[in-house]
């Protein structure tokens, strides 16, 4: 379900006339266009219940003759769940761990529409306890800055200096906190909860569970926040009406991380919980057989302020000299018979002079260090194996650098990314069979066998599909380019108004 593009080399793919809804072939072509929603201020959380505002999109455009014949009805109804909130709001059970919910916000392509508020509370007090989100060390550093992370140092003289100031130390698992955050600002949300097409939950799923997946916490210390959401969920109104369908979420860790079926195995159940089965999920890793989870791209540092940032990164990578065949980031498995990755690093360095190696045993490569772009930066090509699961931030620090990923395993990035990369694997990558490798296959000789005209015309369609790999910093998104946010939340709604139009669905 790739988004077309039509990026050259020195521009790149302009946003849909509509400013609200994906340009879908799926789509009326009778649609009417609508004025930009302006903003609406997010409400300050506390420790009680609060009314804070739902965001959506419509159904479908109704009759004029029938909204007249029902309007008698509709407004029995809301002043029937008038009464029912409050009821619920007087009766609602109190917790201390109900901080973590948030109102879910909705979006609405075509018209500006009523503020509609709903009983729920934010997610603010995991943000407000980041000390202790992590069992080794803070990760209040890592969160801040809207998610993006400490801004970026030691990169003056690597690249353009006026770019310096787009380039953040951005932790891999932020996705969630970088998501909610331009949704609060996104151009088509409003409160009006009858004319939704879809449903955003901003629960911080990822950041909930991190903390509890190591050492001897137990099961239910892991699953008790995602029960909790689901919980609240069901007791929604228009959760009931449609079983989820029509709700999405981002789950900023990989799919297996809340995909345990034993309660002494790693990580939580929220995924095989009741409730979850039918939600769209947003996660950096997904399981290419569930047709719910979508993989989105790992956030990375960069995260250009405007259209011209795009440009200017794009054209500094093209023309930046690279002075290596290949390069290799990433710590050896010593642990593990036969690691791949001690291979790929020996056969890197027997060829000295044509790879760079950085090895990335401890915390060398973490948040904080330029020596990983500054290899891919410098390389034609840059080594991609899996990492602790199938993929790897890696994949996109190394394409956003404009070096060309050489693959091992389909699933680190081929049954993964579809919404975000070219649909011809063979246009932007290359692969090289795990097997072959460890058959004695040389990586050095298979990646000279491209010519100079075979690199550069892959290099640009890496250098095309920068914008959708990367998260910008502006709260309302860029003026024109689509990041990876924008294709990300299109999609999304995109497949949940197929799923509303052809009746994909199950009880």
């Amino acid at each position: 379900m790739l988004p077309t593009s039509t990026t050259t080399t020195t521009t790149t793919t302009p946003k849909p006339p509509s400013p609200c809804f994906p340009n879908s072939t799926t789509a009326s072509p009778k649609s009417p266009k609508l004025p930009y929603l302006s903003a609406i201020d997010r409400k300050p959380s506390s420790s009680s219940l609060q009314f804070q505002p739902y965001f959506f999109l419509p159904n479908h455009v109704r009759l004029w003759l029938l909204l007249f014949i029902i309007s008698l009805q509709i407004i029995i109804l809301l002043m029937a769940r008038t009464l029912h909130l409050s009821h619920r709001r007087s009766h609602f059970p109190s917790h201390p761990h109900h901080h973590l919910l948030q109102n879910p916000l909705t979006f609405h392509p075509r018209r500006p529409l009523p503020l509609f508020h709903h009983p729920t509370t934010a997610p603010s007090e995991l943000l407000d306890n980041c000390v202790e989100l992590d069992p080794w060390h803070s990760r209040c550093r890592a969160l801040s800055n809207d998610g993006f992370g400490s801004k970026a140092t030691g990169l003056s003289g690597v690249i353009p200096e006026d770019l310096v100031p787009a380039w953040y130390w951005t932790d891999q698992f932020a996705m969630e906190i970088i998501y909610h955050n331009r949704i609060l600002n996104y151009k088509c949300r409003t409160m009006e909860p009858d004319l939704a097409t879809a449903f955003y939950i901003p629960f911080y799923a990822g950041l909930a569970v991190g903390k509890y997946l190591w050492f001897k916490y137990r099961w239910k210390d892991r699953d008790r926040y995602c029960e909790m959401i689901l919980k609240w969920l069901q007791e929604q109104p228009h959760w009931n009406s449609s079983g989820g369908w029509d709700h999405f979420i981002t789950m900023g860790r990989i799919t297996w991380d809340f995909r345990r079926t034993k309660d002494e195995d790693w990580g939580s159940k929220c995924i095989y919980l009741p409730g979850m089965r039918n939600i769209t999920r947003l996660l950096i890793e997904r399981n290419p057989w569930d047709y719910f989870d979508v993989a989105v791209p790992y956030p990375t540092g960069f995260h250009p302020r405007s259209d011209s940032d795009v440009l200017e990164w794009q054209d500094f990578v093209r023309n930046h000299n690279r002075k290596t065949l290949f390069c290799f980031a990433g710590a050896p498995r010593d642990a593990i018979k036969n690691d791949f990755r001690s291979l790929l690093l020996r056969q890197c360095m027997n060829v000295s002079g044509l790879c760079r190696a950085v090895d990335c045993a401890g915390t060398r490569c973490s948040n904080g260090t330029s020596l990983v772009l500054e290899a891919f930066l410098d390389s034609e090509f840059c080594l991609q194996p899996r990492g602790d699961s199938f993929t790897r931030r890696s994949i996109f620090d190394c394409m956003v650098a404009g070096s060309i990923p050489v693959f091992f395993w389909h699933r680190t990035a081929y049954l993964q990314y579809q919404w975000f990369l070219p649909s011809d694997p063979k246009s932007y990558s290359v692969f090289i069979h795990r097997n072959e490798v460890k058959n004695g296959t040389s990586i050095k000789s298979v990646l000279e066998s491209y010519s100079k005209e075979e690199v550069k015309k892959i290099r640009e369609k890496v250098i095309e599909y920068i914008p959708k790999l990367v998260y910008a910093k502006p709260k309302e998104g860029l003026e024109s380019i689509k990041d990876a946010f924008d294709v990300a939340i299109e999609g999304a709604l995109k497949r949940i108004k197929e799923q509303k139009q052809f009746g994909h669905k199950w009880k």
